[in-house]
């Protein structure tokens, strides 16, 4: 049942006239009661498509979501729309937890983000099971597929909420999924038919480059003193986001750098700046970007290329999301693609590698076999490497590998503000502020400043409040921990540090099972990625929009006539046709027999010798033809 139309939600909510294209049909289609699968390339407003129709039915949505930071910010941004939601994640204290699932049995909530691991917790499906749930949302849904960049094994259980929810449509959304990816994303969550809706993958105003560069520093310099406007530059490390920062600036060009490393404060504030203008260029690791819509981009260019074609097109098509003019570049070495596939055999460790680490990661923590399960442990990567001589690398993709088998859930860099909750009633209260007069003053402070404080675990500003109380932060976390001690509050101190969660008890290493066979697959199929990716910024001849295109299963009939190559292309003076037949005949005459420059010129049936000379110094350029000891032309195949 609809509660309100979906055009006054989103006028009212997000304040726009109307719906991007394909937004209304997603919508429409899982409110008419559809398994659905939405494509909607970067930038496309994939969480309206489910955040809509979660305000406009009656009912609580269950969001699927693979990234803490991500669900953070999505239930940060309806609160301050006033739109009732929450999320469930490894790193809040359990009683918090228990708070938010009783809620969300009772309807508090229009909207509940949970991670994938979450729907492996017996507890938690008895409890949701309970609950009116008007749709599910799968967010990120390429994770489901082992053919996809990204698989998580927990997002398979999602299919499993159909036997307690058999009438609940699926709403699967992605920016990126190869043909083979689609199919395997309905077939694993069960849609009842096939079901796709499809944004273009075409980018017409973004026009692609690639640049084989000795030194990318100095062309990064010459393009954004040729490029105006709003600039991304993504990179693999977070000190080099410090060093092409710095480098920028002395040049004059106004640049800060972001990465998952710094303080939440500090990647508001640097984030802040770059939307408004203040900050020219973002040097960044891929821990910028998700949620953020910044139209004016007009150059992201990629210091080194990602290891597949998904990730470069999501984050390349931050550009130009005004419809005008942008680029999307890639700089690229020998020594780059040589460093990709030596990254390879880092990313997937040996299962020794793997037990070492989880072995070494249940010492660290101090907890014993058979113990442990949802239990959270903050840990200082760099030291647990440190103290159990684990390589860097290797050990990371190894906690990774133990998340994606469920044994684990591994937050990097997570920060949690400090919460409260009031545990007692009014009357309780007031009777321990007469016996304890020292702790009104927080007491009241506390109750003015957050409403809800005693229904939920409410964030509070530590510098505000002893600011107000004119008391150290110090003196006030030894204050809460006192009224925590006496059961008046429950109190969360804030956290900044990695942190890991237990999914199930500790394990002996020797029962610890990953499937072998999968895991060689998974290889293959990244290697398989790698050298699409390889191959993008190796291509010399090819458009490189059909080149992305066909990557994708789309087909584009005519190059984008705007990228490196199109432009080299244009520089020819030649019609398609014409450069076409001028091919078909160079091959035919080519392929079988060496032939001199001339003898080809003069051959070719177009009598403008200017334009086949052309062609075939194009052809030489791009690899196409070669010549021989006898300075004749050879058709490579």
């Amino acid at each position: 049942m609809q509660v309100e139309s979906i055009h006054k939600i989103l006028k009212k909510y997000w304040g726009y006239e109307q719906f991007r294209p394909l937004q209304e049909d997603i919508i429409t289609s899982v409110m008419q009661g559809n398994d659905t699968l939405a494509l909607l390339p970067t930038g496309g407003g994939k969480s309206i498509c489910f955040q809509v129709p979660a305000i406009a039915m009656e009912g609580m949505t269950l969001v699927v979501s693979p990234l803490i930071a991500l669900m953070k910010d999505q239930v940060k941004n309806l609160k301050d729309k006033h739109i009732v939601s929450a999320a469930l994640f490894s790193g809040q204290s359990k009683r918090e937890q228990q708070i938010i699932m009783e809620n969300a049995v009772y309807g508090a909530y229009q909207l509940l983000y949970v991670s994938p691991e979450r729907l492996g917790n017996e507890d938690f499906i008895k409890l949701i099971s309970k609950a009116k749930i008007n749709f599910i949302a799968v967010d990120e849904a390429h994770c489901i597929s082992q053919w996809g960049y990204d698989f998580r094994p927990a997002y398979l259980k999602i299919a499993e909420l159909k036997t307690h929810f058999p009438n609940v449509p699926i709403l699967a959304v992605t920016a990126t999924a190869t043909s083979a990816v689609q199919k395997d994303i309905q077939e694993k969550l069960a849609f009842a038919k096939n079901n796709i809706i499809a944004g273009s993958f075409a980018r017409d105003n973004l026009a692609y480059a690639v640049f084989h560069e000795e030194s990318k520093m100095n062309k990064m310099v010459d393009l954004f003193t040729k490029v105006k406007g709003s600039g991304l530059i993504y990179v693999r490390n977070r000190k080099k986001t410090v060093e092409i920062a710095n480098h920028l600036n002395k040049n004059n060009i106004s640049a800060d750098y972001y990465h998952a490393g710094l303080k939440n404060e500090l990647r508001d504030s640097k984030q802040g700046d770059w939307l408004s203008g203040k900050i020219r260029v973002m040097v960044c690791t891929n821990a910028f970007g998700m949620g953020i819509d910044k139209p004016n981009v007009r150059l992201v260019i990629h210091y080194e290329m990602p290891d597949n074609l998904e990730n470069y097109f999501q984050e390349a098509g931050r550009a130009g999301r005004d419809g005008k003019l942008a680029y999307g570049i890639a700089l690229y070495n020998p020594t780059d693609g040589l460093n990709l596939k030596n990254q390879a055999e880092l990313k997937f460790p040996d299962m020794r590698t793997i037990a070492n680490t989880y072995q070494a990661l249940g010492n660290f923590c101090k907890l014993a076999v058979g113990s442990g399960e949802e239990a959270s442990f903050p840990i200082d990567f760099a030291e647990l490497c440190k103290t159990y001589n684990l390589p860097t690398i290797p050990a990371y993709h190894a906690i990774k590998e133990l998340e994606r088998n469920a044994y684990i859930n591994f937050s990097e860099d997570l920060f949690l503000k400090s919460k409260v909750k009031i545990e007692v009633e009014n009357d309780q209260l007031y009777k321990f502020q007469v016996l304890n007069s020292d702790k009104e003053a927080l007491i009241q402070v506390l109750l003015r400043a957050h409403p809800g404080i005693f229904e939920n675990f409410t964030s509070i500003n530590e510098y505000q409040i002893s600011t107000r109380l004119k008391i150290t932060k110090q003196e006030l976390s030894k204050q809460l921990e006192i009224l925590a001690n006496h059961n008046i509050i429950s109190y969360q101190p804030k956290l900044t540090a990695s942190v890991v969660t237990y999914l199930m008890p500790r394990q002996q290493v020797s029962s610890l099972h990953i499937d072998k066979k999968s895991y060689e697959e998974r290889k293959k199929n990244y290697l398989t990625r790698l050298d699409a990716a390889l191959h993008y910024v190796g291509n010399v001849s090819e458009c490189r929009s059909v080149t992305m295109l066909n990557y994708f299963g789309k087909t584009k009939n005519s190059r984008c006539g705007i990228c490196d190559i199109c432009k080299r292309k244009n520089e020819l003076a030649l019609t398609e046709l014409e450069y076409e037949n001028m091919l078909t005949e160079i091959e035919n005459m080519l392929k079988h027999n060496a032939e001199t420059t001339e003898k080809v010129i003069y051959n070719i049936k177009a009598k403008q010798p200017s334009k086949v000379l052309k062609v075939i110094q194009w052809l030489l350029d791009t690899g196409r033809l070669r010549k021989n000891t006898e300075n004749k032309l050879i058709w490579v195949k």
